[in-house]
């Protein structure tokens, strides 16, 4: 397990990617590619009202991530120090065997480099001790960025019951 996560208050999100566009701008994501994502579910009825809810996903650095062991060259790497996955870019030959391997589609290509991106958490943000652009970027502060240890047993219950209500 990753040594940090990003996690959602769902019931505070309304939907407006603030998360997506400050991943974007600080990685040089393009166009149609998505680092972090949020995914729209709903419209439901609710009352008089239809309402849509809006799940954050990104890559969720799997204790063995699939994408690590199927890169040829190693460019899809896992930091032992805390568990981030990341892509070398220097050792990265966009032969895409990272992309069919990950089951969430996480690894994106970027048609402009020849090469594959992906959600590293800004480990470069988080070595200088901040949080990745994603969470000091959400407008509402539905986002919020912590170790596993940290999470009480309630928070981790209640996102677990947020993630099934939606």
């Amino acid at each position: 397990m990753s040594k940090y996560y990003v996690s959602q208050n769902i019931k505070r999100c309304i939907g407006c990617r603030a998360c997506e566009v400050h991943c974007k701008d600080k990685n040089s994501v393009t166009q149609n590619a998505f680092y972090c994502k949020m995914m729209e579910v709903g419209p439901r009825p609710m009352s008089d009202i239809p309402a849509t809810d809006y799940v954050y996903m990104a890559c969720f650095h799997c204790e063995k991530p699939g994408c690590v062991s199927a890169c040829p060259t190693g460019a899809m790497q896992r930091r032992k120090k805390d568990g981030i996955v990341f892509v070398d870019p220097g050792l990265c030959v966009g032969c895409k065997s990272c992309m069919s391997a990950c089951a969430w589609g996480v690894p994106q290509w970027n048609p402009e480099t020849g090469k594959v991106g992906k959600c590293d958490l800004c480990k470069d943000r988080i070595d200088q001790g901040l949080k990745p652009a994603c969470v000091t970027k959400c407008t509402t502060g539905c986002l919020s960025f912590d170790t596993p240890d940290n999470a009480s047993a309630d928070k981790r219950q209640s996102y677990a019951e947020n993630l099934l209500k939606a």
